[in-house]
């Protein structure tokens, strides 16, 4: 019987200098890690552009763009932003060890190096950053309308059921990248309950950000309710006697949402739609989808 090969955790190392190379690739091979190397950080950044390191070994002093300089432009693509990187320097000045966090990096080893210091910082950090993406997936099948920011407001991630829902509020990833934290400039004051709700509006539709939680590196969680999706649910459910899951595909349905999507966004099976759909159809005594939404659009209508 073959047995499949477990991945190799890929390491990124940016360094200039060949001694300093020579050591470090020879300790990451021999601990089974595959290595990459750049010399300087536009070559990381061309390197990172087709490839995604399970982590970076950052020197901090290089002739041109700096580590520190390289970080920031690491960090500040979406695809790299959860990946650690550690510095290497021989620098040991308080101001040079905060620079390297301050621009994104997650630890700071001293040159030179020492290799089983460095493995065990090394698996720290990789198993940190495989906790910190496999919560990020659990929330993305969670069916949750969540969304993160910086400190400063600024947009980081979504869920897929958020996309969805900004989408249909006409608020596209470009203006959540502009725009969100204007609308969260409130929220961010010194002043600000941070149990109130944020309400943004936009072309008639309008939704609120509530403040869930925020981590150690000051990231921002919040989720998004659609008040007007809210209002209509339990109006359809006590119209035609349905369950909650019903009246909550029904709304999507009646908003356009084929089965693909609406399985998406109430994260369910298309199958489990289908049998939905199914009862939906029975209690409103209709054929099919197109009428179903008719009916229920009429019926919100007749409320509102």
């Amino acid at each position: 019987m073959i047995f499949p090969q477990q991945k190799k955790d890929l390491v990124l190392v940016v360094d200039d200098s060949p001694d300093s190379l020579g050591m470090i690739n020879d300790t990451l091979d021999e601990a089974g890690l595959t290595v990459l190397v750049a010399l300087e950080g536009n070559q990381a950044l061309n390197i990172t552009r087709s490839i995604t390191p399970d982590i970076i070994l950052m020197d901090a002093l290089m002739p041109g763009m700096d580590g520190f300089e390289t970080c920031q432009e690491l960090k500040s693509q979406a695809h790299l932003e959860h990946i650690p990187i550690i510095f290497m320097t021989g620098l040991s000045d308080t101001q040079s060890i905060l620079k390297g966090f301050e621009a994104g990096g997650v630890d700071y080893i001293q040159k030179p190096v020492n290799s089983s210091e460095l493995l065990v910082r090394i698996k720290a950090h990789l198993n940190n950053a495989q906790l910190t993406q496999s919560a990020r997936l659990a929330l993305d099948a969670s069916g949750q309308f969540l969304i993160t920011t910086n400190q400063q407001g600024e947009f980081k991630w979504a869920t897929p059921q958020a996309y969805h829902l900004l989408s249909n509020a006409n608020l596209s990833e470009e203006w959540l990248k502009t725009e969100l934290s204007k609308e969260l400039g409130d929220f961010f004051a010194t002043n600000f309950a941070q149990d109130q709700h944020v309400k943004i509006q936009k072309g008639g539709k309008t939704i609120e950000l509530s403040f869930i939680s925020r981590d150690a590196k000051n990231d921002h969680l919040f989720k998004i309710i659609d008040l007007k999706l809210i209002q209509e649910q339990p109006i359809l459910q006590a119209a035609f006697n349905l369950t909650e899951r019903e009246s909550e595909v029904l709304t999507w349905l009646a908003k356009g949402k084929s089965n693909a999507e609406i399985a998406i966004i109430l994260s369910i099976s298309p199958h489990t739609i289908n049998a939905h759909l199914a009862q939906i159809f029975k209690k409103l005594n209709v054929e099919n989808r197109t009428s179903a939404a008719i009916v229920a659009l009429q019926k919100v209508r007749d409320v509102h």
